[in-house]
């Protein structure tokens, strides 16, 4: 059974000793400009390729993190970072858009992919269908159960990782919104403002009162003294968390992890003091999701770190010897010469000298003990031979010394030659401007059948319908022409074979379509026809032209994405245009979540699967349930109905979710008509677009 690997994060140049010095298998790092840590210490090509000679010298693999979505006017820095990360020869490119996997594919083919958890990646469907697209490894969803990983791993065919310390996002990674939605600060743009640790409350609190409770803040996940299993389960990285961290607490979580994985005890209130939010969870890998999974950040956490962080500093102080050598020392009237050797053939050479002189007994066990001392260098001596000719020969300590230490910087020097990923010669396509029509056709998106309004069903309403796949049965055979439908963003637990029973069921019912919403849709549906909705994160014309060419007959565009760059997603499929689509209407889903802030309050037992989070400012944010997922919702609509044509798209959609029918069916005449909202709205980021 091959052993888990450790993977520590880096978002320093001091963080990246702290991780190699503690003794972590490889590191996890951020491309400046392209990474989900904008706040990190980033890497540029130069110090990319040093911290590449520094781990590989060790003997430490490199995961450079380009996990972001991207936009038009940035591919063309995208390729040249994909260059950069190709030339320094690093061991993997973490990928969220599918814009940086294809660019990654394309100009670097050799250079391995990791799906990033930004992916969502949470089922096996979706792992297969990243083994299909040539990524070597999955890097799976944090809310997962041990038997979910394990059943992900032993039948996906590629690595998967998973994250065993350190925070957890309250939504789904790459599925929320709200820091984008709240204050411009995108997550999936690196640049995530936290505001799910600001209070937002569950009990019911009466209109204008602010809400003081953190009941979105999950403390940090902590499952290191699971890894056993973890590595049974065929899990092959243990990652921790953390590059908005200190180097300190990178190395208590590297010296846990590595006790944990040798079955040995370790020290958690260390770690818990190290950082924690007032204790720890595995709410998740347990399978027990509940209120106990919450919790903040306390002054009292604080102060314990501000007097656990120095001792921790003892940690990496010293290099941790970790890559074997054999040694040959040769001695003769004429001089020495030692040989050192690695485990993949490199050798280090160094001649001495100092004059032999004759020895009156065997030397032979002082040589080895002296040049077995390799401390301060990541080298462990093995094997080490002695050759005198017409010896015994005395050296002294001083000589023997200074052929180690040659012998060894010869070899480490040879160790840190990069070794660059070939590449391809590459050029992108001239990014071309969508020709949208002056009134875009009209699609209404709704929760349930009986929400769906008589307006949406006349003549000169609606053009599309999209509706839950769990609704089908309840669509007249005579609308289903018109009909799309939707399959669930997150599929945990039963939701993913339950979606496979229900496609099959429906797939010869004459539906328009299936919306794609999760990367596992695109093999589930083989074949079907498919359209993509908001869950694939789309905001560029390659990734929109990857999905065209996976057979997508249409695709709604992030509403994250400003109305400049929304005009060059322009895909095509034969010659001919994929239509394209934003959303004009709708409370927009924040965030999707597999913990329920609701359970703060009260147990499932009790809930009416509806519930309503508070925030400082006394704004009530509905909670729906379904599915095995929360969704929470921005209490202000989204409204774009008045400006027809404004955004360069072929559709727009209308997103119903918490609104009654009689309330669905207004504003449908709103935007029908080009009517102004009635009420409370707002233009999204559809103008100011993300910082």
């Amino acid at each position: 059974m091959a052993r888990i690997e450790i993977l520590a994060p880096v978002g320093s140049e001091e963080m990246l000793r702290a991780a190699v010095y503690s003794g972590a298998d490889a590191v996890y790092l951020g491309f400046a400009g392209f990474n989900a840590r904008s706040g990190a210490g980033n890497f540029d090509a130069a110090s990319l390729c040093e911290a590449v000679r520094f781990c590989h010298a060790r003997g430490v693999r490199v995961h450079v993190a380009m996990n972001t979505t991207v936009y038009a006017g940035e591919l063309d820095n995208l390729a040249g970072a994909v260059r950069a990360v190709a030339a320094s020869g690093a061991d993997a490119v973490i990928c969220q858009d599918m814009a940086v996997a294809e660019l990654c594919r394309r100009i670097a083919p050799d250079l391995p992919r990791h799906a990033s958890t930004q992916m969502s990646v949470h089922t096996l469907e979706g792992a297969l269908k990243m083994a299909e697209l040539g990524f070597s490894r999955v890097i799976l969803a944090r809310e997962l159960s041990l038997p979910e990983m394990e059943k992900i791993t032993r039948g996906c065919g590629i690595e998967t990782e998973c994250f065993v310390h350190g925070a957890l996002c309250m939504s789904m990674s790459g599925q929320c919104y709200m820091s984008a939605f709240l204050g411009g600060r995108s997550g999936n743009r690196g640049s995530c403002a936290g505001p799910c640790r600001l209070p937002f409350d569950a009990n019911p609190l009466p209109e204008g009162r602010p809400g003081r409770a953190h009941h979105l803040s999950l403390k940090d996940n902590s499952v290191i003294d699971q890894l056993d299993k973890l590595e049974a389960a065929g899990v092959a990285s243990a990652k921790i968390e953390g590059r908005l961290r200190t180097p300190e607490y990178v190395a208590a979580a590297v010296n846990a992890c590595l006790a944990g994985r040798d079955g040995l005890a370790y020290d958690r209130e260390v770690l818990q003091n190290a950082f924690s939010r007032s204790g720890f969870t595995s709410g998740y890998l347990d399978g027990k999701i509940d209120g106990t999974m919450f919790g903040t950040r306390s002054e009292a956490d604080a102060e314990q770190t501000r007097r656990t962080l120095p001792a921790l500093r003892e940690l990496y102080r010293r290099e941790r010897p970790r890559v074997p050598v054999q040694m040959k020392l040769e001695v003769s009237p004429d001089g020495e010469k030692l040989t050192v050797t690695d485990p993949e053939g490199n050798r280090g050479i160094a001649y001495g000298e100092a004059e032999p002189q004759p020895a009156r007994t065997d030397p032979a066990d002082a040589l080895r003990r002296s040049l077995s001392k390799t401390g301060g260098t990541p080298f462990e001596a093995g094997e080490i031979q002695i050759e005198m000719d017409g010896g015994p020969w005395y050296l002294p300590g001083s000589a023997v010394n200074e052929l180690r230490r040659a012998a060894l910087d010869s070899l480490l020097q040879k160790r840190e030659v990069l070794r660059p990923w070939p590449v391809e010669a590459v050029a992108l396509p001239p990014l071309t401007r969508r020709n949208a029509p002056a009134r875009p056709q009209l699609w209404a998106r709704f929760e349930k059948w009986e929400q769906v309004p008589q307006r949406a069903l006349d003549s000169d309403g609606p053009v599309r319908l999209i509706l839950p796949i769990a609704e089908a049965g309840r669509v007249p055979e005579e609308l289903r022409g018109k009909t799309i439908l939707e399959l669930p963003r997150a599929m945990f637990g039963a939701m993913e074979t339950d979606t496979l029973r229900r496609v099959a069921e429906v797939r010869e019912m004459g539906f328009a379509s299936f919306e794609a919403n999760n990367i596992a849709h695109l093999r589930i549906c083989q074949g079907l026809p498919l359209t993509g909705g908001i869950g694939l994160n789309l905001t560029n014309p390659l990734a929109a032209q990857f999905y065209a060419d996976q057979g997508l007959s249409a695709m709604l565009v992030l509403p994250e994405v400003k109305d400049s760059e929304m005009a060059f997603i322009a895909p095509t499929h034969r010659g001919k245009p994929v239509p394209t689509g934003a959303l004009i209407y709708g409370h927009m889903p924040l965030m999707l979540t597999r913990a329920c802030p609701l359970q703060n309050i009260h147990n499932c037992a009790h809930c009416s699967r509806e519930g309503v989070l508070t925030d400082r400012k006394a704004k009530k944010f509905p909670v729906r349930c379904g599915g095995g997922v929360r969704t929470v919702y921005n209490p202000v609509p989204l409204y774009m109905g008045d400006k027809p044509g404004l955004l360069p798209v072929d559709y727009g959609v209308a997103y119903f979710t918490i609104e009654s029918r009689e309330e669905a069916g207004a504003v449908l005449d709103q935007i029908l008509q080009a009517a102004p909202f009635d009420g409370e709205f707002t233009r999204g980021l559809y103008f100011k677009g993300t910082n």
